[in-house]
């Protein structure tokens, strides 16, 4: 597996054992875990800041025989290096230039090494005045540096490290807590991922706040960032380090350390460079501009990987557990409140919704009594119309109507059987001949009831149809596809089934949560063909399409980042290498492709509705595409595929 082509980089945060002032012991620390992160295929690996001396020497940083003996060891990394060529290795220390210490990363690969990077802002707090030992770098821009014979460049601008895989850049410490942070500018100069070597001791409370720093950080930057701090083998005369190490992306925490450890630490993950490309790519105000800036090359020797270090969510629309109060209630809120205020706006006070028994009408319900509710409105001008057809079954037909009498809302039955079957008799269709016109037949029919009882009652229609159904096309035009307002316009399949059962567990009294627990237990199904021998279910929609869960992942990869067919395929295995084999995953991102630019046309002309999430198809928002777009490139990559 190689996972550079999918557009990933290893790298890897460590905290190694040290003793204050102790270089030998130290290096050995950091030589042994270089060999540790190559094995695993890290690409770039950093440590804490002056790890190589330790960072608590005091005055012993002004001792020449330290700052010799830290200059000797440096090079005696360089040399151990020069057999690993697929990685690079980040280090701190002190280096004496031009009449004045610094405190520096040294970035080295297999060729030596490559650059110095000087701290540029030095604290004076009280229990880290570095003013005393160390200068300022601010002033350190195009000097080199002069040892063993080798001119090797430093700076504190933070010049962009290019590898064959992607760029870095480097901040020291105190550097991520000023108000403009060196990485800012780095990132807009082209820095995908950023390493900060620190010397962070622990007080009570400050471990929560570094990690909020670096995730607001990643995600102001759009940016990996990899932070590596010291551990408890610093001196503790005054202060004690915990080792923390974090590696964030884009404000989404990937790795943290185990903190307070006496062994070497070592966190590893794979920072996702193709959607942090993606992101600043679709954001117009992200300049990517080469001024005043210099670029390092640093050669990194493609690696074979085995595994990979980053998992993925196989359900991206469903939130955590954790947020799943939050998240879900303000999904609920923007659905109601957006109703609300298309009905505020109209002066309209009655609507009508078809109501199947399902899980999108149940959704849409749920929304339009609430809403009513807010407004004060009676839940009898909502009209809730079952219209029985061909293939309602009786457990959704019950579903409904108790559905309804538990929620108080006006009850109209009106079966469309007779109507369907003049219908076919008007146009000449045999209604034995359960093809594409039988099943439309019955989807045009409910919405034409809805929209003249509309009519009638001088009211609206609510639209159920989802964001899924959408994507895929899953829906008649001008049948379900059509309404007055789309409550569930960009609430996923995979979500509509979280926020209904959410509702039924905090919301509902225990009948109605009964009758909510059996819809949710029901097969996905429009129920437009008859119903089996049993009365049960015949028509599944999954079996017709593929499962739901798949396509909202491939929806949620496809918009939210642009990925590329093939990445989608490889990402969804790792997302669902339990669950479906790769053969299965191919079948349906085949048809997911398919259907979704053949489909476009609907979404094309689809009724207004609420924004909840950050993948949406409003073709008057978040996405243009022409209805006679060409899905050929897309196919190819996966004719590829199934040709390998």
């Amino acid at each position: 597996m190689d996972i550079n082509q999918y557009g990933f980089l290893r790298v890897a945060a460590s905290t190694p054992k040290v003793k204050v002032a102790d270089c030998e012991y130290n290096i050995r620390e950091i030589q042994s875990v270089i060999k540790e992160a190559s094995d695993k295929s890290v690409q770039i690996l950093c440590f804490p800041e002056l790890c190589i001396t330790g960072y608590t020497c005091g005055d012993l940083f002004f001792q020449r025989a330290l700052q010799m003996k830290a200059i000797e060891s440096l090079f005696d990394i360089a040399h151990f290096m020069t057999d690993y060529s697929s990685i690079i290795v980040i280090v701190g220390l002190p280096l004496f230039h031009k009449n004045g210490l610094y405190n520096v990363a040294a970035v080295i690969n297999s060729e030596g090494i490559k650059g110095f990077v000087a701290k540029k802002n030095i604290p004076n707090s009280k229990e880290f005045y570095e003013k005393r030992w160390f200068l300022s770098g601010d002033k350190l821009n195009d000097f080199t540096v002069e040892l063993a014979g080798q001119e090797i460049p430093i700076s504190s601008a933070s010049p962009i490290f290019t590898t064959p895989f992607g760029n870095f850049a480097i901040e020291i410490c105190e550097d991520l807590w000023m108000p403009i942070p060196p990485s800012c500018t780095s990132s807009v100069l082209g820095a995908d991922v950023i390493f900060n070597l620190s010397a962070s001791n622990d007080i009570v409370g400050k471990n929560n706040y570094r990690r909020n720093l670096i995730l607001q950080q990643s995600a102001r930057c759009v940016a990996g960032y990899v932070y590596a701090s010291s551990g408890v083998g610093e001196s503790s005369t005054d202060v004690v380090f915990s080792g923390a190490d974090f590696i964030a992306e884009n404000g989404v925490l990937l790795k943290e350390s185990e903190r307070f450890s006496f062994d070497n630490q070592l966190i590893i993950s794979d920072i996702d460079l193709n959607i942090l490309h993606h992101d600043r790519m679709v954001n117009t105000n992200y300049l990517n501009s080469k001024e005043l800036i210099d670029e390092i090359y640093c050669h990194i020797s493609p690696v074979s990987f085995n595994e990979i270090y980053r998992s993925f969510n196989p359900h991206p629309f469903i939130p955590t557990e954790k947020k799943a109060d939050e998240n879900l209630n303000e999904v609920f809120s923007i659905q109601t409140h957006g109703l609300a205020k298309r009905l505020i706006h109209t002066g309209i006070q009655k609507v009508t919704i078809g109501i199947s028994g399902g899980l999108d009408s149940t959704l849409a319900l749920l929304v339009t009594i609430k809403t009513f509710d807010i407004l004060g409105l009676s839940r009898g001008n909502i009209y809730g119309i079952t219209m029985p057809g061909f293939g309602t079954t009786d457990r959704t037909y019950n579903n409904a109507i108790e559905l309804m009498k538990s929620a108080g809302v006006t009850i109209k039955e009106i079966p469309i059987v007779n109507a369907v079957s003049q219908h076919f008799k008007d146009i000449d269709h045999d209604i034995n001949n359960h093809d594409i016109t039988y099943e439309n037949g019955q989807a045009r029919e409910r919405t034409q009831i809805l929209m003249d009882y509309a009519n009638k009652i001088n009211g609206l229609v609510i639209g159920t149809g989802n964001l899924s159904e959408l994507a895929l096309g899953w829906a008649t035009y001008n049948g379900d596809h059509m309404s007055m307002y789309g409550v569930n316009t960009s609430v996923p399949k995979t979500l509509v089934k979280s926020l209904v059962r959410w509702i039924a567990n905090t919301q509902m009294d225990e009948k109605s949560k009964i009758i909510l627990d059996d819809i949710l237990d029901t097969p996905y199904s429009p129920e437009l063909l008859p119903a089996n021998s049993d009365g049960d279910i015949e028509q599944r929609t999954e079996d017709k399409i593929g499962p739901y869960e798949l396509h909202d992942f491939f929806l949620y990869r496809m918009l939210r980042y642009g990925d590329e067919p093939t990445r989608i395929y490889f990402i969804a295995k790792q997302a669902f290498n339990k669950l479906y084999s790769p053969e299965i995953i191919l079948k349906w991102l085949t048809v997911f492709y398919k259907r979704f630019f053949s489909q476009q046309f609907k979404r094309s002309c689809m009724p207004d509705g609420p924004k909840v999430g950050s993948v949406n198809l409003s073709p008057r928002g978040d996405w243009r595409m022409p209805s006679d777009a060409a899905v050929t490139v897309w196919l190819d990559q996966l004719n590829k595929i199934k040709a390998n």
